[in-house]
């Protein structure tokens, strides 16, 4: 049984990477999920509730064992690592406020994995996607709503999240936006005007009062657009173009990316426009970028 001062803790952990570190609701509900279950475990692996004086006091044994009725249970290496992540945030916060000193916690090694490489549309496929965006829809607005959300998704690499927590109060855009990103971190978006003039568009045809408060992209009814409606749009696209299942909205962020690197754009400047915390994220592209080279190497080379 888990006592309800550790879940009292847990409560004041999350809503503290909520409103101080900007955590997104999903990723608010997933540290709740991986904690509980490591706390639900430790309740009956140490045959008593699991206090924060206890958590202070685990050894390394304990936290293996952990890992390995995770895995047990059929746990992913790339799950449990995320898991412990959230568990070694949570210690912290118990550190600070408890003055524990959880050191085979935060000393836990996570379980190797090999990291998904992003996976960018080509060039060509990655306009005609944008391009095609406004033959969807029935209503000429809705053509334009969708079309606008896609250009700015390829064109200034933004996450969905980003694109719809946009609010009338940004449009007509500026030549540079300001997007608050995962982790509460502000990063500046230049805005080329082809994507302007798809966001001026959209609004032209709006049927609902775009007011500067509310959000700027709407669904049919005038509340705010559904991300899942952004993905369906892109999922018929991805058929009428014969394109893989690999072609999500989130592609298109990747492929602005890669397309940039490709073009000589320089790494640091690709993180900060993407608005990763690390370089060692942006880092993936050029592992991408290869793997581009070496397939046109593989296809173009001639053999005896």
């Amino acid at each position: 049984m888990i006592p309800e001062a550790i879940t009292q803790a847990l409560a004041d952990w999350l809503e503290h990477e909520r409103v101080m570190d900007g955590a997104a609701a999903h990723t608010v509900a997933a540290y709740r999920r991986d904690v509980t279950g490591w706390l639900s475990f430790l309740a009956g692996h140490l045959d008593g509730p699991p206090t924060p004086q206890r958590i202070g006091t685990l050894a390394t044994a304990d936290l293996r064992a952990w890992m390995a009725h995770e895995r047990g249970r059929g746990i992913g290496a790339r799950s449990l690592a995320r898991a412990l992540s959230a568990v070694k945030g949570f210690a912290r916060f118990l550190a600070r406020r408890d003055g524990i000193d959880p050191v085979a916690v935060l000393s836990a090694r996570a379980p190797r994995f090999m990291a998904k490489l992003p996976r960018p549309l080509p060039e060509e496929a990655a306009r005609a996607m944008v391009d095609r965006a406004e033959t969807l829809a029935g209503e000429p607005w809705i053509a334009a709503r969708d079309a606008a959300v896609l250009a700015l998704l390829y064109g200034a690499g933004l996450r969905i999240s980003e694109a719809l927590a946009l609010t009338g109060g940004d449009a007509p855009l500026p030549g540079v936006l300001r997007i608050r990103g995962k982790g509460g971190r502000e990063r500046l978006v230049p805005v080329l005007p082809a994507l302007r003039a798809a966001v001026e568009d959209y609004r032209a045809l709006c049927p609902h009062a775009l007011t500067p408060e509310g959000p700027l992209f709407r669904g049919a009814r005038g509340g705010a657009l559904n991300p899942r409606l952004v993905q369906k749009a892109v999922e018929a696209l991805r058929l009428q173009l014969g394109l893989p299942a690999t072609a999500t909205p989130h592609a298109l962020r990747h492929s602005f990316a890669t397309h940039l690197l490709a073009a000589g754009g320089d790494l640091r400047v690709i993180q900060e426009l993407l608005g990763h915390a690390s370089l060692s994220t942006t880092q993936a592209y050029t592992a991408v970028d290869a793997a581009q080279l070496m397939d046109i190497y593989d296809r173009a080379h001639p053999r005896a």
